[in-house]
C-alpha cells in the first residue's frame, strides 16, 4: 500500500502542475491571454489572501514532494508537525477517490471555461458568464476541486501539516468565492442573479 500512495501522490502531483502548465500555455500562445490575474486590480485583504494562496501552494506541493521522495529538509523545522496522527488504510484509499473526483471536476472545469479560464478575477476581461457542463452543477467547480484535493492530500498524509493546511484552504476559498460572487453579481447583473438561484454555490 505504501509504493501505491507514494506512486498514487507523485502522478497526481504532476498531472495537476502539467495540466495547468498546458491549458496556460494554450491560452497565453492561441488567446493571446495571460491567466494568471492574482492581485491584479485589488488592495487589501482579498490581495493578499490570493498571494498567500499562490505561495502556500508552492509550500504544500514541496512538502509532498519531500513526503514522496523522503526528503529530510522541510520548510517548517517543527519535526511533530509532519508525524502522522494515525495511520488507516480506509482514509488512505478515502483520500485518493477524494482526490480523483476533485482532478476530475478540474478537467471538466476547464472544458467548460474554454478561454475564459482566470487564475484570479480578471476585471478587465472576464469573458462571458459561464453556466454549461459542470457549470450547471456546481458555480465553483474550480474551488470545489480545490477543498476536495486538499482534503484527499490530508486523509492521505493526516499530519498536522496537511491537516492544517487543508483547513486553512477552506477558509480562505470561502472567502475568495464570497469576493467572486460580488464581483459577478456587479458585472453580469441579472443573468448572475438568475444563475446563482439556479445552481448552488458548492454542490
Amino acid at each position: 500500500m505504501e509504493r501505491t500512495i507514494i506512486c498514487f501522490q507523485a502522478i497526481m502531483l504532476s498531472l495537476l502542475y502539467l495540466t495547468l502548465a498546458t491549458r496556460s500555455i494554450m491560452l497565453y500562445v492561441k488567446e493571446g491571454v495571460n491567466p494568471f490575474v492574482l492581485g491584479k486590480g485589488k488592495k487589501g485583504m482579498a490581495a493578499v489572501i490570493e498571494y498567500l494562496f499562490f505561495i502556500g501552494l508552492l509550500a504544500w506541493s514541496y512538502e509532498i514532494v519531500a513526503t514522496v521522495f523522503g526528503f529530510r529538509f522541510h520548510l517548517i523545522p517543527i519535526k511533530i508537525i509532519y508525524q502522522p496522527i494515525g495511520e488507516s488504510v480506509a482514509l488512505e484509499y478515502a483520500g485518493m477517490i477524494i482526490t480523483l473526483i476533485g482532478y476530475v471536476i478540474f478537467l471538466l472545469s476547464l472544458i467548460a471555461f474554454g478561454k475564459s479560464w482566470r487564475v484570479g478575477i480578471d476585471k478587465d476581461n472576464p469573458g462571458k458568464l459561464i453556466t454549461n457542463g459542470i457549470f450547471s452543477l456546481t458555480r465553483n467547480p474550480i474551488f470545489v476541486f480545490l477543498d476536495l484535493y486538499f482534503i484527499g492530500t490530508a486523509l492521505i498524509n493526516p499530519t498536522i501539516f496537511f491537516i492544517g493546511f487543508a483547513l486553512s484552504v477552506l477558509i480562505g476559498i470561502h472567502y475568495q468565492i464570497l469576493q467572486e460572487e460580488r464581483f459577478l453579481a456587479d458585472y453580469y447583473g441579472v443573468e448572475y442573479s438568475e444563475y446563482r438561484n439556479r445552481v448552488r454555490r458548492y454542490f
